[in-house]
């Protein structure tokens, strides 16, 4: 780079999933950039698990703003920060629409706006992966020249800093009596994207007869998923509602295997590096985002079509012998 680069602003607000799987991007930023001062600029839900992280020096969450007096109160705190480079991992409407409130004279800027000084040009970026679509962006902005960006190259996100905090070892024989992490739920707008209930209690209901705890987690609002699993497990432990996301990683670290849909906790669970299924409707492509690692990742237009024994086939080629 022909210039010392300073102050930079990256920005990322979408969806838990999409913020886990970008954290690969953020970590290459932060190794290029060693004595910049990073902002995130993010959404509150994602404030601490960024704050935990060793990748940004601060941490901001007016990313959404609504009406034109929190627009106006962005675009002055941006213009005056005076940010040498905006890494935008977003590439959405929204963070278009922050670049070009920041004219005449924006940041240099990597992303899709258009107009910006280090555009990610590649036409075919829309049918990359996440990984190695912001792989290629980042090289396209000169930090990654060697980025690797075939199908399935690219390094995962790497939660190693949220496991130091807990780097006990994952349960196994001989040790305390191990787990296997169910995620049933999902945004309450995608239905389809949720394997049935009942089909997580029969699957728990074998894997408990085998030797194993179950543990169902998600946001308070699943709560009666849980309870449904419950019903078929007898003693499936519910921690729906009292889950951060650095407790989540936590969890998927020390399982011995994670089961459960294309959503946000899951995909955190499964960047741990633990045996992880994952659940692919026709309603999103795991070719453009499933999680990385050791994963087995199982299709179905309809997740209702999708049976025990498929998911226990898959379960068992992960799960350790207890």
């Amino acid at each position: 780079m022909s210039r010392e680069i300073r102050k930079i602003l990256v920005i990322k607000l979408s969806a838990l999933g999409d913020f886990v799987l970008a954290l690969a991007a953020m970590k290459k930023i932060r190794e290029a950039h060693k004595r910049a001062h990073i902002t995130l600029l993010t959404t509150p839900p994602f404030e601490a698990l960024a704050k935990a992280s060793p990748y940004f020096n601060a941490v901001e969450t007016d990313g959404r703003p609504q009406g034109l007096g929190e627009w106006l109160a962005l675009r002055g705190r941006l213009k005056a920060a005076k940010y040498d480079r905006v890494y935008d991992l977003q590439t959405s409407a929204q963070s278009a629409r922050i670049f070009h409130m920041l004219a005449p004279f924006p940041p240099e800027w990597s992303g899709i706006a258009a107009g910006c000084a280090l555009p990610h040009r590649n036409p075919n970026r829309n049918r990359m992966h996440t990984l190695e679509r912001q792989a290629d962006q980042l090289k396209y902005a000169g930090i990654w020249p060697d980025a690797p960006t075939e199908p399935g190259s690219a390094p995962g996100p790497d939660l190693s800093w949220v496991l130091s905090r807990s780097p006990q070892a994952r349960p196994g024989p001989g040790g305390p009596r191990p787990y296997v992490l169910f995620v049933p739920g999902g945004s309450a707008h995608r239905l389809d994207k949720r394997w049935p209930a009942e089909r997580y209690g029969q699957l728990g209901k074998i894997l408990a007869e085998r030797g194993y705890d179950i543990v169902v987690i998600g946001g308070l609002q699943e709560s009666a998923l849980a309870r449904q699993i419950q019903r078929e497990v007898g003693q499936a432990r519910d921690l729906t509602g009292r889950t951060d996301f650095a407790k989540i990683a936590v969890l998927g670290a020390k399982a011995a295997l994670v089961v459960g849909n294309d959503t946000g906790p899951l995909h955190l669970a499964a960047a741990t590096g633990s045996p992880t299924v994952v659940l692919f409707s026709s309603a999103s492509d795991p070719e453009l985002a499933a999680p990385r690692g050791h994963v087995t990742v199982l299709r179905s237009g309809n997740l209702g079509d999708l049976s025990v024994a498929e998911v226990l086939q898959a379960a068992n080629a992960l799960l350790p012998p207890v």
